[in-house]
């Protein structure tokens, strides 16, 4: 009889592209989301949960991929007796889930809807160095609002997010634009009409690796395509001389602005062209330095909508664009909102198809080191935009909506690179066991600390070896160790080893130090999570 082949044991590694989180991790995260919350909060917006899944069809194919549009979600088909149920599919991110859920709901729901969301999703795409197929998003969104009031407020509260979850102003810029404006300077170029979607998608994808790519990459994209270091070719859009050159002009529209901004600037500041070029080589000056433009960047978005206006010159939706970005303008400079924290961006069209009108990123303006240890800025945290119509592909009417992304994993990479993190998670105080007979006496003592407020534990391990327990207590990063023994026990008094000061001793102080330091003290009983507060608050 042939011998039955054993099962093979699983491998105990995470699937590719999603990762643990431990203790640390988890507590930050959810102080994030707490404070993010208190902003959305107080901008009226009110909290919605919806289910991690959706139907595929309600999920839509608004992907960045337009040639594989459901490539990019984890779905799966649901069955049923009688044959195949609804494709099922997780959730790729928190604003097709809000338009299914306004649809569905509307009757009940005012309008306009403002509401708030947090939590995973998850995309089917090949995972890289920080980039997972799960992270945690958080969403604010007007649904039912057609004023760009709405988008200025969007972009007013993430400027109050960053602030509040710890960004300083200068090391973030809010940068806002209108697909309108980009729709139009396509239309003039003669890229408009159903036969050309193709080569606006590539023409939109290459404009947002701008920053990645710069400006040759974008024009290679733009023209025949581009081989990347590793030898790929990527496909281009075909276009003209004439086409590329109009849309390079749109790109470097914001450079344009600044120089004329410059030029025409107050005596005493004026620069000269030579100075000017330099300049905008070198930084985004405008983004950067807003201090160099004493009327508050006025004269910046004049020149800018001009400019834009002739870029679009005879297409009314390209008119559109440039007055509504000239009303967010002049809207949030009314509430104090100036270029050090927000500004007009041409550049600035984000990657998915579904936005109809204004768009914005927050980008952390910052420097940090790639793995080779050269300096590159951190990059964008946050996104939005317009989108209506999301909506309508229930309800087969136009319902205007905008709304704002954070990606809460980047903005907490983010902050911990600059040392801003610090997790207001303590270890718990560890009491030990002496004898395992007494484990009632223990649970009482943990009870006590846990209703004065301190994290406690009892030690649930093998209690024989005292070694392992201030080992287990160790690690745990315990800051205190309860001890008491059949002789504490009789006298009424528990011993208390203050763990932190006990390794600060171990590394630097000599033997009369230790004298008159002591790490463990005994004191009585009755006064347990009395005294163990006090060496925690003198530990901060």
């Amino acid at each position: 009889m042939a011998k039955e082949k054993k099962q093979p044991r699983p491998k105990a590694e995470n699937p590719k592209g999603f990762r643990d989180y431990f203790g640390a991790e988890v507590s930050e995260r959810a102080a994030m989301l707490e404070t993010i919350a208190r902003v959305y909060h107080l901008y009226g917006f009110d909290a919605l949960e919806s289910p991690a899944v959706e139907t595929l069809e309600a999920l839509g194919k608004y992907l960045p991929d337009v040639d594989r549009p459901h490539a990019g979600v984890f779905a799966w088909a649901e069955d049923e007796e009688g044959g195949k149920g609804d494709w099922l599919a997780l959730r790729y991110d928190l604003t097709a889930p809000l338009a299914r859920v306004y649809a569905q709901h509307r009757q009940e729901l005012p309008t306009p809807y403002r509401r708030y969301a947090m939590g995973p999703v998850w995309r089917n795409e090949k995972p890289g160095p920080g980039r997972y197929r799960q992270f945690y998003q958080c969403d604010a969104d007007t649904v039912g609002a057609a004023s760009v009031a709405a988008d200025a407020e969007i972009c007013a509260m993430l400027a109050d997010t960053l602030e509040a979850v710890g960004i300083p102003r200068g090391d973030y810029v809010v940068r806002v634009n209108n697909r309108k404006v980009l729709n139009g300077v396509l239309e003039v170029a003669g890229l408009s009409g159903d036969d050309k979607e193709a080569q606006r998608g590539i023409v939109l994808r290459a404009i947002d690796k701008l920053d990645r790519l710069g400006i040759d990459g974008v024009l290679a994209l733009l023209g025949k395509g581009r081989k990347d270091e590793s030898g790929d070719f990527t496909e281009g859009a075909q276009l003209s001389v004439e086409q590329r050159q109009r849309i390079l002009s749109f790109l470097q529209a914001k450079n344009q602005a600044h120089k004329r901004a410059f030029l025409t600037a107050p005596q005493g500041r004026t620069m000269s062209g030579a100075q000017v070029e330099n300049e905008i080589r070198s930084v985004a000056l405008y983004a950067s330095s807003p201090a160099q433009f004493p009327d508050g960047g006025r004269a910046y978005n004049k020149h800018l909508f001009d400019h834009l206006r002739v870029l679009t010159d005879g297409s009314s939706v390209g008119k559109e664009g440039v007055d509504e970005l000239d009303e967010i303008s002049d809207m949030l400079a009314a509430q104090g909102y100036g270029p050090d924290r927000i500004v007009i961006d041409p550049s600035v069209v984000r990657g998915l198809g579904y936005y109809t009108g204004p768009v914005f990123e927050a980008e952390l303006t910052f420097e940090i080191l790639d793995e080779k240890g050269r300096p590159r800025q951190f990059g964008s945290v946050a996104g939005g935009g317009r989108y209506d119509d999301l909506v309508k592909r229930f309800t087969g009417q136009a319902v205007p909506a905008t709304g704002v992304s954070i990606g809460v994993d980047r903005l907490l990479a983010a902050l911990r690179e600059k040392g801003r993190v610090h997790s207001k998670t303590h270890a718990p105080v560890v009491v030990t066991v002496m004898d395992r007979d007494r484990m009632a006496d223990y649970q009482a003592m943990v009870a006590e600390l846990r209703q004065a407020g301190i994290r406690a534990e009892v030690y649930l391990g093998n209690p024989k070896n005292f070694g392992n327990q201030m080992k287990y207590a160790d690690r745990r990063g315990a800051p205190v160790a309860v001890i008491e023994g059949e002789d504490e026990k009789a006298r009424g008094v528990v011993q208390l080893k203050d763990l932190i000061l006990g390794a600060q001793i171990a590394e630097s102080a000599t033997l009369e130090e230790w004298k008159e330091r002591p790490s463990q003290v005994e004191v009585p009983r009755v006064e347990l999570a009395h005294r163990v507060r006090e060496i925690l608050d003198a530990h901060g």
